[in-house]
């Protein structure tokens, strides 16, 4: 029978590999024309690979998590001999029967670790009464109540020394506890470890965030919005909506932060620091933070400048939808100039939100929260917010990242000024 290498091809402009992210074939699984392979992931998407012929497979390039080079051997297929015409066999692997080769491209930068501090401490060690392991020739004294209650608590009794008579007692079991692990939280037992391998998004993720930290020098300016009337003007849009989508905070707090950037061009900017090259952006492609159960993704919103609440609110739903679904397209998870974060409900107090490279800035809503406030000498009840924004200090100076935040600060907290010009 004649073989088929199924080589990876170029699946995206300028990616020269893409991990393999799920296999759907095994060595000795027999598969159809057209019928699935492999998983591929890039930077761009996950793009399902697909077999061009019927056959055995019979060898496979690498485990999950691998990076695969563009061109190179991804399946190797035994083709069946029907009498019909095989695919074009590739000449290098059908002189050989090794195993293809999964090449690791060296990563450009490392981080270093802190090495690990071991630290000495004078104080006297405490005196645990703990005994040797018994072997099968130590017989463990206890009654069945002492037993069962170690049992529960997850403890070897052979690691408790008695105080007298040799007879374990509740009391010994308590001073094991008491001078070793302490009491747990309940009767379970410990969980076994569980190594993940770290692929595919979270890999990705994992990989933009360090370089993100590595080459820029972040800072955070945090300030309180009280919006107090921009949640009555919400409440009163949502009740008049009709059919259109119901208004969050996010399409609201979108629209002060395009009317905000105008005035503040270096906030809306990618910073290429191999050219030395800040480009300002006119139009606002704004990335939206979305959690998907395949990690952190970033849709973009493009040209949010130029769309209305109602249309921010539209797109905003059917954005995070396409990704937490995996229906996202390439062109609509990049490009963005400037991202927003927002953990909803659990936005905390404060967060201090990872710039997304090669952006300057990306803003963080806070939760809000209920308080009482001095309004005209009387204490008030009012609704506010922290948000923060985090910056890359070598393009973006503290005093504007200040001045852009009271600037929509003024939108925010004056919602009648969103709608004007």
């Amino acid at each position: 029978m004649a073989r088929f290498t199924f080589r990876l091809p170029d699946i995206g402009e300028g990616i020269a590999e893409a991990e393999i992210v799920a296999w759907h074939v095994k060595v000795g699984d027999r598969v159809e024309e057209d019928a699935g392979l492999a998983d591929m992931m890039t930077d761009k998407a996950t793009v399902e690979m697909e077999s061009p012929v019927s056959g055995v497979v019979v060898e496979v390039a690498g485990e999950v998590g691998d990076l695969i080079p563009i061109g190179s051997a991804l399946v190797v297929i035994e083709v069946d001999d029907d009498g019909s015409e095989a695919p074009v066999e590739d000449p290098v692997n059908a002189e050989t029967s090794q195993p293809v080769a999964v090449v690791e491209v060296p990563k450009a930068e490392a981080v270093v670790q802190p090495a690990a501090v071991a630290v000495a401490t004078e104080a006297a060690p405490i005196e645990v009464p703990v005994a040797p392991r018994a072997t099968e020739h130590d017989a463990v004294l206890a009654s069945p109540a002492v037993r069962a209650r170690a049992k529960d608590l997850g403890v070897d009794l052979a690691q408790v020394k008695a105080r007298e008579g040799g007879r374990i007692r509740h009391s010994d079991l308590d001073a094991y506890l008491s001078y070793t692990q302490g009491y747990r939280a309940g009767n379970a037992a410990p969980r076994a470890d569980q190594p993940i391998k770290i692929i595919g998004m979270r890999r990705r993720i994992a990989e933009n965030m360090a370089a993100s930290k590595r080459h820029i020098p972040h800072f955070t300016y945090v300030d309180e919005f009280d919006v107090t009337a921009l949640e009555a003007m919400r409440g009163d849009l949502n009740a008049n909506r009709g059919n259109r989508p119901k208004l969050t905070m996010l399409p609201l707090l979108i629209v002060a932060i395009c009317k905000a950037i105008p005035e503040f061009p270096m906030i809306n900017a990618r910073y290429d620091d191999e050219a030395g090259v800040v480009t300002r952006y006119g139009a606002v492609h704004l990335g939206m933070a979305t959690q998907t159960d395949a990690g952190l993704m970033v849709p973009v919103i493009g040209n949010a400048e130029s769309m209305n609440v109602w249309q921010l609110a539209a797109e905003i739903v059917r954005l995070a939808e396409a990704a937490r679904l995996g229906k996202a397209k390439s062109e609509e998870l990049s490009g963005s100039t400037l991202t927003v974060t927002s953990l909803g409900p659990l936005g905390g107090i404060v967060t201090t939100p990872v710039i997304n490279r090669p952006e300057v800035a990306i803003v963080g809503p806070n939760k809000i929260v209920e308080r009482p406030v001095m309004r005209d000498g009387e204490i008030a009840i009012a609704k506010l917010m922290n948000l923060s924004i985090s910056c890359d200090h070598r393009v973006v100076d503290g005093w504007d990242a200040a001045s852009f935040v009271q600037a929509v600060r003024k939108f925010v907290e004056t919602p009648v000024l969103l709608f004007g010009d």
